[in-house]
């Protein structure tokens, strides 16, 4: 009876330990398929991010690199060109008894060119070209020495109506320079920017031509 009991005992015991064995076997088995699977859907989805991002990091650069002589016309004629547009548009801010809607203006143009200024000088960075135009190129209504002076010493009306005969002009340069860009440049980013430049130049044109009429 004893010996019957211990047996029965034991087979039970083995029992219970095997079927404990499958349990932690099929457990572990589950996890390390689970575990597999994470590890395997973890890796796909982040690495398809990570190959995504690292693919975008690979080819970003080679696109935003791939340039011609037109893209670096354009950037390296554009910085000056929207450096003088934020000078004229700083001397506004600074007078007193501006008419409210030319100084709106002049603060909308400095907040729209000075954020350009910087991304094309990265441009010219990343595809190591001069910062600087070469000698022998101009820029399209670009204001001399003189022009700026005069304006610098104007007040009031008289000011603001210099100034939107003055930036009228110089958009109109700023958008002839841009449409070059459009047609000959390279550099998707720098065309984009040219197309912007046009959309956004042409209707302060427009608005600049229609504030001068009521002055």
């Amino acid at each position: 009876m004893i010996t019957k009991k211990f047996l029965t005992l034991s087979a039970a015991a083995i029992a219970a330990a095997v079927a404990l064995a499958g349990c932690s076997t099929g457990t572990s088995g589950s996890s390390a398929a689970t575990s597999s699977s994470t590890a395997s859907t973890g890796s796909s989805m982040p690495g398809m991010d990570h190959g995504g991002s690292g693919m975008m990091s690979s080819s970003a650069p080679a696109a935003s690199t791939e340039h011609n002589d037109a893209d670096t016309m354009f950037a390296q004629g554009m910085i000056p060109h929207h450096e003088q547009a934020v000078e004229m548009s700083e001397m506004m801010l600074g007078k007193k008894g501006i008419p409210a809607a030319v100084t709106d203006l002049a603060t909308r143009i400095k907040a729209a060119q000075a954020p350009e200024i910087e991304t094309m000088t990265g441009w010219l960075k990343s595809w190591n070209e001069s910062a600087t135009m070469g000698a022998g190129h101009s820029m399209d209504g670009m204001m001399g020495e003189n022009d700026l002076k005069q304006l610098d010493a104007a007040q009031g009306t008289e000011a603001a109506k210099l100034f939107l005969k003055q930036m009228i002009t110089h958009h109109q340069g700023a958008v002839m320079m841009a449409k070059t860009e459009t047609a000959q440049g390279k550099n998707a980013d720098a065309i984009k920017l040219s197309k912007d430049i046009v959309t956004a130049q042409e209707a302060e044109i427009q608005e600049m031509q229609d504030l001068l009429a009521t002055l």
